[in-house]
């Protein structure tokens, strides 16, 4: 009878409840836990409603950038052109914004916020499909192919402003082209627009790769490029698609902070990349592809946004916050490859070829028929 506890114990904590894995699992939640406590107890002001929503307001440009990110890491792949595309973005709305010359005809036109929002985004789209192109078809490595974009579309921006800055967007009533600071100051039943954009791309997103054969590709290609497309998942395709999201995630980041500026930047969004590429990482996705979630890279968004903005509202150096940030990032990487190589090795570990399971009854798309010796 003495030892009917103990034995209870032991029992539960061997079948059933891991602390070490359950901590492995929650560390963003945890992290953004402890941030909030702690900065509360620090500033007053830090948990007031206000104060809450103006810093989510913050997050939602970095997360629209993550979410967009996930997509491509989620596949096996890289983005490094993100920063610089979200700065191209909010160049091509301000200089819309400013007004088209069409010396033919001898007029300037002034296109509607609409249609200048539809332009930029489309720009980024193209950004990701030339990416998607190179790394898919020419078999550039994701690396350099994104890199080498992100000086030619920074260029670009530069030579398009000659370096200089497009200022006051808020456009006129008499040229109608009002309402796009919209985007960076209005709210919809108190919540900033921004941070509505976020919920809505991250709903949009975790359908796609949740509920869609498309989302299941991403996931099985990611995991094993060469078995993906043994399976018939159209690998090529699927690369540039991702490519494609991840642009227009960008040129949305960065129309968003052309709004809240009112102007645009042909250096807005530098090292932005790294951001995003960090909060993917807290949020527990991998870096090798295959394993990852929406709500993971918010979290991770929230924890380096949330981080940030206390250590601004303390009075923290910025050169302190960049080695908060940037240990923040190291212990991320460090958890994510614990938990990951204990997952391999547990007992529970799906097998290798799980992940095609998952799409073996999906239609792939059809394929020339080919024998293999």
């Amino acid at each position: 009878m003495s030892t009917s506890k103990p034995t209870r114990l032991v029992s539960l904590f061997n079948d059933g409840f891991d602390i070490r894995a359950t901590l492995l699992r929650g560390r963003a939640w945890f992290a953004l836990i402890i941030i909030i406590i702690v900065f509360s107890v620090l500033s007053p002001n830090y948990l007031s409603l206000n104060n809450i929503l103006q810093m989510s307001a913050h997050v939602a440009v970095f997360a629209i950038l993550s979410m967009g990110m996930l997509m491509v890491i989620l596949n096996g792949g890289i983005d490094l052109s993100v920063g610089s595309t979200l700065g191209f973005a909010g160049i091509i709305a301000g200089s819309l914004m400013q007004g088209v010359d069409i010396p033919a005809l001898g007029i300037k036109l002034f296109p509607a916020v609409w249609v200048v929002v539809l332009i930029a985004v489309a720009c980024g789209a193209g950004i990701g499909f030339i990416n998607g192109v190179l790394i898919s078809r020419f078999r550039v490595a994701p690396f350099v192919a994104t890199l080498g974009m992100l000086y030619v579309v920074r260029g670009a921006a530069l030579l398009i402003t000659g370096g200089l800055t497009f200022p006051k967007l808020q456009g006129s009533a008499d040229l109608g082209n009002t309402g796009f600071n919209w985007l960076g100051f209005n709210r919809v039943f108190g919540v900033p627009v921004g941070v509505v954009i976020m919920l809505v791309i991250a709903i949009l997103l975790s359908v796609l790769l949740n509920r869609t054969v498309f989302g299941r590709w991403i996931y099985a290609s990611g995991g094993n490029n060469r078995a993906a497309e043994l399976s018939g998942i159209p690998v090529k395709k699927v690369q540039i698609r991702v490519y494609v999201i991840s642009g227009m995630c960008a040129a949305i980041a960065g129309v968003i902070i052309a709004s809240e500026l009112t102007s645009a930047s042909p250096v807005a969004g530098e090292t932005f990349e790294l951001t995003a590429i960090a909060a993917v990482v807290i949020g527990g996705a991998s870096l090798a592809g295959g394993i990852g979630a929406i709500r993971g890279t918010l979290l991770g968004a929230f924890v380096i946004g949330f981080l940030s903005d206390g250590l601004v509202i303390i009075g923290v150096s910025e050169y302190w916050q960049m080695i908060f940030k940037g240990g923040v990032i190291v212990l991320a990487v460090m958890l994510n490859a614990i938990h990951y190589r204990g997952r391999k090795r547990g007992p529970d570990s799906p097998p290798p070829t799980a992940s095609f399971a998952a799409v073996s009854s999906a239609p792939a798309e059809p394929r020339a028929e080919k024998n293999v010796a």
